[in-house]
């Protein structure tokens, strides 16, 4: 009998100030559904991570999410509205169609961890 099921998978994005991090996620829409022994989780629909209360500088500098969405010029809207760049510092790219085709962008939270959302083309 084949039990090698599976039901999800999480990444556990660092935090160099958990709190500020916490905010960020939901100034973008990330809605946070638990906290707990230095753990948050965070979902947007069907899509979720978890926010860890730990920074190590070279891991953060190398950790990149990617989330694939149906409409990327419509996030990057949304992340240009929500405010990241004045309030925490956060670069957003312009909107790029890619030669492995996806079209994204990139952002980076306040712990320096990389965001690229995009779309296939």
């Amino acid at each position: 009998m084949n039990t090698l099921k599976t039901v999800e998978i999480k990444a556990f994005v660092p935090a160099k100030d958990f709190k500020l991090s916490q905010q960020f996620y939901q100034d973008i829409g990330f809605e946070k559904r638990s906290e707990g022994g230095g753990v948050a989780y965070f979902c947007f629909e069907h899509c979720s991570f978890l926010l860890q209360d730990f920074y190590v500088q070279p891991y953060a500098d190398n950790f990149m999410m990617h989330l694939l969405v149906e409409d990327a010029a419509a996030w990057h809207a949304h992340i240009q509205k929500s405010g990241i760049t004045e309030k925490y510092g956060s670069k957003i790219s312009v909107l790029t169609d890619q030669p492995w085709r996806m079209r994204d962008f990139v952002f980076n939270d306040p712990s320096g961890v990389l965001w690229r959302i995009g779309q296939n083309i």
